[in-house]
């Protein structure tokens, strides 16, 4: 008995991510299988993915106002040469 409560309490744990690989590998067609491999690699690929800190949005929006401010000051230059 207490060895089947074990079985089943492995297989709850560790099912889901066996269960979508096992999935894949049925299917017969060979389109719809590396269809069904490639949405598996996105799902990983994006639980893998951190998450962007507040350090790397402020950076981002700094390097943006950057950006916006060089392309101002070159059109200023352009209108008023010698005022």
């Amino acid at each position: 008995m207490k060895l089947l409560l074990s079985l089943l309490l492995v297989l709850m744990v560790g099912a889901p991510a066996l269960a979508i690989e096992q999935n894949c590998r049925f299917i017969q067609a060979k389109a719809e299988r590396e269809a069904c491999y490639a949405r598996q690699e996105a799902e990983l690929a994006a639980k893998r993915k951190p998450e962007p800190t507040a350090n790397n949005r402020e950076l981002e929006t700094i390097q943006l106002m950057r950006r916006e401010d060089a392309e101002v000051y070159r059109s200023m230059r352009g209108i008023c040469r010698g005022c």
